[in-house]
Formats: C-alpha cells, structure tokens, sequence
C-alpha cells in the first residue's frame, strides 16, 4: 500500500504563491526519492481569503487542516489588507485563528547560520562563530490573545478637541500554559547543548513574574539536568547582536518571541532564511518565519529558502523522515556552498551569474537533492 502523506497548502499573499510552487516542487521530488506520495489540497488563507470569501480564515480551510497530515503556509498580508479599523479583518486575523483553533501552543525557530553566508549577516565574522539556537515561542497566549478594545477617555480629548479615546491590550498566561512551553524547551535542550535561557520581563510584568515561578518549579522538579538561565526580554535582544553564541534554546511568551525571533533571523543574513515549526494538539503547522514582501511580489525574486527549510522541518517533525531531512538540508548547504544566492543574500563577493531568482533556486536545491550521494 503507498505511502501517502496529506498536507494543506496554503500559498497565501504575497510572495506566498511563489515561494510554494517551490516547495511543491520540492516535494514532488522528494517523494520520487522515498517512495511517498504527497497528497497536497490547496486552501485559502489570510487576505486571498478575505478577497473572496471575506473571512480570513474560512471554515472549510479549517476542516481541511484538521484533517491533513500537516498543513504548509507560504505567507499572508500585505498593505492592501492594512486597516485599524477592529471591525474589519485582517490577514493576520487567519495566522492567529489557525494556530488556536489548532491548538499549536509551540512554535519553534531554528537559527543557524550556514558556514557560506557568514558574509551576508549583520555582524562580523568573529561574533557568529558557534551560531546554533532554538527559539522556542509561546503561540496561542499574551498579548494576541488577550482581551482587546477601545473605549471612550472620559477624561480625555483628541488634539482637534474631540472626544477622545482610549485602548488596551490584555497579556494574560495561567499556569498551565507556562509550564507547558516550558518542557517543550526542556525536552529540545535535552537533544541539544542542555541550556535554557527564559526570557521574560519579571522585573515589571506580573505575568513575567508568574512565568519565572512556574519555569523555575517544573525545571526543579523535572529537569535539574538542564542548565536555566533567567534573562530580561531587553537584555536579550542585546545579546543577540553582541554574542548570539551564547543561546542553545530560549524560551519565551508570545509577542517577545514574535519579536526576538525576526532579530535572531538576521544572524543567518536573511529574514528568508529562517523556517519554523508551529507544533500542539493538532495539525502541525510549518511555515517561513519571513511575511509576504509584497513589495517583490510576482517578480521571482524572492528567497524560496525558509519555505523550503520549512519543509525540513515537516519531514522531521510531522513524518518521521529524518533521512530525507537530512538530505534536503545537505542540498541546501551545497547549493550555497557554491556561491548560488537570491538577491537578499547577495554579498559583495557573489558573482553576478550566480545571483539567481526564485524558480532557479528551487531547481539548484532539487538538482543537488538528486544528485548521486
């Protein structure tokens, strides 16, 4: 009986459709290498789906990623979609209702820097050296999740002398959610260097406060194998960029790790570098850690990289296939070792014909994907 693997897609805004044409790809190829067929049904996600269904995220894009193996996002948004007004959606809208309603509580970043885009960081050569992190973010609690709203300032008045208004955001986390993150961070550092920086701000936030507590008791109790480290959110983003080295796993709340994770991503020299798992009760969700930079949109120049990390990672964590992982990564790192860049991670010392788009790319990482080992 084949072997069949069945993923939502959800090409999404954006770049989105043309970074997932390469991960098809990619999977049709990785499929005749292993003997598995990927099933892929298509789904509308964000603002395609606010355009024709007005709701970004549709109830029949829900039943199809309940009932997938996996579900694999490409990207979602853009300026046309941007409104502060509460009663109309957003794209984001759809990101956010997806993970909750799948109850992907874990999201998990992987920040590594290939040896042959030390260049193209931000930070010299001697700050990078060792670059190995995980992030682990905290995805269906905080501030995105918290009661919202505004109201009328009774008590203030707007520059033009009207009423004016005010609006508050809610960050709330109960014990169980803490805790929770917290072994999942646990677990990977066992797997890995077995250190834990979690990051918070405890030094003004109760729910910090609350997060160091709980943290601290379940690594007493459970894992006194694994090195803590408690570190502020502020101090954190500065020792990013002055020894990012230092970091094995980090753990953090929803919207500090929505943050820390977009700065930890230029350490790889690109934001479309950086691929991540959203992982819980449901359906796992993968998907590049980069928006859909409507900007390059339909120009075939975008990085097709994180989205193919992404499938890595799907391989790994969804299907059990730690040898085809294993493989797509190893295409991947030859494929820049080689000197083949997208623009974004062009450097003074790529050569011209070297500088590929979108489409070429995909085919190199097929083409070393392939290639007799």
């Amino acid at each position: 009986m084949a072997d069949v693997k069945r993923i939502c897609l959800l090409p999404g805004d954006g770049i989105g459709p043309e970074i997932a044409a390469e991960a098809v790809k990619l999977l049709e190829a990785i499929g005749e290498l292993e003997g598995v067929t990927f099933e892929l049904t298509e789904a509308l996600l964000g603002g395609v789906a606010i355009d024709e269904t007005g709701s970004p995220l549709p109830d029949e894009t829900l039943a199809e990623a309940r009932d997938a193996d996996a579900v694999l996002l490409a990207a979602i948004g853009g300026p046309r979609w941007d409104t502060t007004d509460p009663a109309r959606p957003r794209p984001e809208q759809g990101l956010l209702g997806i993970r909750k309603a799948l109850g992907l509580y874990a999201n998990l970043r992987p920040v590594k820097l290939f040896d042959a885009l030390t260049d193209a960081s931000s930070l010299k050569r001697e700050a990078l050296e060792g670059v190995d992190m995980l992030i682990v973010r905290e995805l269906t609690g905080g501030l995105y999740f918290g009661e919202s709203a505004r109201e009328a300032d009774v008590d203030g008045a707007s520059a033009d002398g009207s009423p004016g208004m005010l609006a508050y955001d809610t960050m709330v986390y109960t014990e169980a959610e803490i805790e929770r993150i917290a072994r999942v961070a646990f677990e990977a550092a066992r797997k890995r260097r077995g250190k834990v920086h979690s990051v918070d701000k405890a030094n003004v936030l109760e729910s910090s406060r609350l997060w160091r507590e709980v943290v601290h008791r379940l690594h007493a109790a459970e894992y006194g194998d694994v090195e803590l480290l408690d570190q502020l959110v502020d101090n954190t983003a500065m020792q990013l960029v002055r020894m990012p080295a230092q970091f094995d796993v980090i753990v953090t709340e929803n919207m500090f790790g929505d943050i820390l994770s977009d700065e930890a991503s230029m350490l790889t020299g690109s934001l479309g570098m950086l691929a991540s798992a959203s992982l819980g009760d449901g359906t796992a969700l993968y998907e590049p850690s980069h928006g859909s930079a409507p900007d390059i949109a339909g120009q075939g120049i975008a990085n097709p990289l994180a989205m193919l990390l992404s499938v890595e990672l799907m391989l790994r964590y969804s299907f059990g296939m730690d040898a085809a992982a294993d493989r797509l990564a190893a295409a991947i790192e030859v494929t820049l070792a080689e000197g083949w860049r997208t623009r974004d991670i062009a450097d003074a010392w790529t050569l011209p014909q070297r500088t590929v788009g979108t489409s070429a790319m995909g085919d190199l990482v097929v083409e070393r994907l392939r290639a007799p080992r």
